[in-house]
């Protein structure tokens, strides 16, 4: 596997009860309606206004809220596809049923975030494509989806990323109801973390390990440049795009 876009230590196996995940799921699709309702009544916003990408040049995230919208976009989606791909490998099919539960939810929560990002987009933008990310194409031919420690030790560097990604970009949201909705999604994000950490960490305190959560009991907190920077390291993202107006702290 390529480089991990956050430190990690070796991991090896430990256990979590989630019985009731699947119940949980089904409370969180609701999220998506009313999620698009907020983004809706405020897509009068200037900063939904951006440029649309010229000819033959990359995406650009774009500025301000529409360029944050569009960076957790494009994180969803590359874990979205990651599960997808999880849900069709053989690791899956034969995993225990603890880890196939656990996977499963994992997969939907993260369908639901980047359908819901792209829908909310769209009506932030008044059906406007041209400044909404685009579907982005992946590589992820460095994991083997038939190991348990290969796709456990990815699903465990993606929840953290996207945790300490959430926590980086909240300071730089300007809406008040956009970082309602991202502190909804990344506490489910940390939910997520917690799991894989559980299942595929020997110590029953990976949960929130010290190389997650600091002195003061806080998560990491990682800005856009040093995320998109690290995805970029891992190359499962094909599709190029830039972040020249994205705001960085």
């Amino acid at each position: 596997m390529k480089k991990p876009l956050i430190k990690v230590q070796p991991a090896a196996n430990a256990g979590i009860d989630c019985t009731n995940s699947r119940r949980n799921f089904l409370k969180i699709g609701s999220m998506a309606v009313v999620g698009s309702g907020f983004l809706l009544a405020c897509s009068s916003d200037d900063d939904m206004l951006n440029p649309p990408v010229q000819p033959g040049a990359p995406f650009d995230l774009g500025s301000g809220d529409l360029g944050i919208l569009n960076y957790a976009y494009a994180l969803e989606q590359l874990e979205a596809a990651f599960y997808t791909n999880v849900m069709d490998g053989a690791y899956w099919a034969g995993a225990n049923a603890e880890e196939r539960l656990i996977l499963e939810d994992l997969y939907k929560h993260e369908v639901i975030h980047r359908d819901f990002f792209k829908a909310a987009l769209m009506a932030a933008a008044n059906g406007n494509a041209d400044v909404v990310l685009p579907e982005l194409e992946f590589d992820f031919s460095s994991v083997d989806f038939g190991s348990r420690d290969s796709v456990l030790g990815t699903a465990r560097i993606l929840e953290d990323t996207g945790v300490a990604a959430y926590n980086g970009a909240g300071s730089l949201i300007q809406t008040p109801d956009y970082l309602v909705i991202a502190g909804k999604i990344v506490s489910v994000e940390a939910r997520h973390a917690a799991a894989i950490r559980s299942i595929y960490l020997e110590d029953p305190k990976a949960f929130a390990g010290d190389d997650v959560v600091d002195a003061n009991g806080l998560d990491l907190a990682l800005a856009p440049p040093a995320i998109l920077n690290a995805v970029k390291e891992t190359g499962f993202i094909k599709t190029e795009f830039t972040a020249n107006q994205l705001p960085t702290g």
